[in-house]
């Protein structure tokens, strides 16, 4: 190795710095929740401690999600608001959510670049198809509750013109290309004021969707039966949000790049700092290792399958799954995969390049010994950012079931049963004075997580 002082010293010091300082800067470049945060706030909600799951959000606003997660943070705020009838507020929360993700949506085009050589997550982080359009459930269910219905059809109109601009876009090839529910429900959205055409057209997109969901979702169309003769009645629609939704992890293949052969090496670890640690290190020790991540998504487990509506404590009618939120993430993370991955290893293939590149460039001016190990540095350097980005909207159930019945007019006690894969009672809840009008529908929703 060279000796060499003064000014050309001091030169290839601050070169040296800029290189490895560059890990801190790039490792914390990008904030987004951890498996163990996430863990902690679903087991929050689980207990129904909605009040300590708010402020566990709010605690952890910039440590968890920071300023290129501000939708994420929205969106757990709205359902945690949600889920503990706190409708304003969430409606408030989901709106920020909504506002921030249209103008992302554009401004996420502008990002590319960055995202190409550091991570995904580098992008601010704008939703999945699918959780934008949820979120308009959400905030139509926000408004049926405080009792304003054209509300609720306002986003039921929301969702919809979402889901044609899907479609013009896309013209089908993306996996998720309609959703059922959404368009089952806005057809008794509309219903419910008065527009009954609309109605009629959202009952016909819901039939055809639904036939779509039963073989690529596993998902078929609800048939609910009435009482033949029921138009003295009113009905009651009871939404049974349940479960967790699936979490992403990060997951990396270590590729050794020469002429002549690529290794692979798996690696398991799922926590974001070790696994950078153990990324740096391997490509440290290798020389010519790059690192490629790529998202993964896993099931948390939960006991609740089913659940069964009483009416004044007589059995009334079992819920029936409406929208399987796991299968549609599931499948439409499996859908982008060849994309996710050409980009990461396209981006990995990038920073393979500028490594050698300064390395001969060190060699050249400084020495072989240099050149070594600003090559070390500089694959310690792009494993280090490379991460997966495992962003996505935790507080979601994992399903979305529904009970419609015909209930007779006047003040009943509702009792539901959530009982787990073998017909146990898991819990109960009963909602104690329910008022059901002639010819007129009532919502009731719950969310369990257990």
């Amino acid at each position: 190795m060279k000796v060499f002082s003064g000014r050309r010293w001091r030169d290839h010091y601050w070169s040296l710095a800029a290189v490895f300082g560059g890990i801190v800067l790039f490792s914390a470049c990008a904030t987004e929740p951890t498996t163990a945060y996430r863990d902690n706030l679903n087991h929050l909600i689980a207990l129904q401690q909605y009040p300590a799951a708010l402020k566990d959000v709010q605690d952890h606003k910039n440590s968890e999600y920071g300023a290129k997660s501000v939708v994420l943070y929205h969106l757990d705020e709205g359902t945690i608001l949600n889920n503990s009838d706190q409708y304003k507020e969430s409606d408030q929360k989901f709106a920020d959510a909504e506002h921030t993700m249209q103008d992302l949506y554009t401004k996420s085009i502008l990002q590319a670049g960055g995202m190409l050589l550091l991570n995904d997550t580098t992008m601010d982080y704008a939703g999945e198809p699918f959780e934008r359009v949820l979120l308009h459930v959400f905030r139509a269910m926000n408004w049926i509750f405080m009792g304003h219905p054209h509300g609720a059809a306002v986003e039921a109109n929301k969702a919809e013109f979402f889901l044609q601009q899907l479609h013009d876009h896309f013209k089908g090839k993306l996996g998720y290309k309609d959703d059922a529910f959404v368009r089952y429900l806005d057809a008794m959205l509309y219903a419910d004021i008065g527009d009954l055409n609309d109605a009629r057209i959202s009952l016909e997109a819901a039939k055809r969707a639904y036939r779509w969901y039963a073989s690529y979702y596993n998902t078929p169309e609800p048939e609910f039966k009435f009482p033949k003769d029921s138009r003295k009645d009113g009905e009651l629609v009871f939404i049974h949000y349940n479960g967790v939704s699936p979490i992403k992890i990060s997951k990396t293949i270590q590729v050794a790049w020469n002429q002549a052969v690529l290794a692979v090496q798996e690696s398991n670890d799922t926590s974001h700092d070790s696994q950078r640690a153990k990324n740096a290190l391997v490509a440290g020790f290798v020389g010519n290792a790059i690192t490629v991540a790529y998202p993964q998504y896993v099931q948390p487990a939960y006991r609740i399958a089913s659940s069964e509506v009483f009416v004044d404590s007589k059995p009334a009618g079992q819920t029936l799954l409406m929208e399987d939120v796991s299968a549609i993430a599931f499948k439409n993370l499996k859908n982008r995969m060849d994309m996710i991955m050409t980009r990461a290893i396209a981006r990995a293939a990038i920073k393979y390049i500028l490594a050698r590149t300064a390395s001969q460039a060190v060699s050249k001016q400084f020495g072989q010994g240099w050149g070594l190990l600003t090559q070390v540095g500089s694959n310690i350097l792009a494993a280090a950012t490379e991460v997966a980005d495992t962003r996505n909207w935790t507080t979601l159930p994992s399903q979305i079931r529904m009970a419609r019945i015909k209930v007779p007019p006047g003040v009943h006690q509702i009792r539901v049963d959530f009982k787990d894969q073998a017909g146990f009672v898991v819990e109960s809840h009963v909602f104690p004075d329910v008022r059901i009008k002639k010819s007129t529908r009532s919502y009731l929703a719950f969310r369990t997580a257990l």
